[in-house]
């Protein structure tokens, strides 16, 4: 991935620990080290924290201009997870798709796993873009 088109983390994804991993055309990734931090009180992973993961990917997935001189922004319009399996490894990772859309909105969907390959959860969303005014 270029450098240049890199999308940093907002603010609390940036204190929560966010990593971009990839980002082009209808793809997005973020990769997440698992920390005590971000767990429960069962001490497993946050399920605000792997929605938030899902929902991320998912925007950016339909974001991608490959100019950083013309971002591109979307808010999410509505969203279901499904939370699947507990997390066995020590990083978590968020894939995000675009599947369609038209000139305001797109589709996506997403799935979180974990670095041993489990699936977590899996998610999909409409999204809205935002003007670029």
């Amino acid at each position: 991935m270029d450098p240049r088109l890199k999308e940093d983390p907002y603010p609390l994804q940036a204190h929560m620990g966010f990593e971009m991993v990839d980002w082009r055309d209808g793809y997005a990734r973020y990769d997440l080290p698992i920390a005590s931090y971000l767990g429960n009180r069962s001490g497993i992973v946050h399920g605000g924290v792997q929605a938030m993961m899902l929902d991320t990917v998912m925007g950016l997935s339909g974001c991608f201009t490959g100019d950083p001189d013309a971002p591109q922004h979307a808010v999410t319009l509505s969203m279901t997870t499904n939370f699947l399996a507990q997390t066995g490894g020590d990083r978590l990772i968020a894939e995000g798709f675009k599947t369609g859309g038209g000139r305001k909105t797109f589709f996506a969907r997403a799935q979180l796993t974990d670095n041993t390959g489990e699936l977590i959860a899996t998610s999909t969303g409409v999204f809205r873009y935002r003007s670029r005014e």
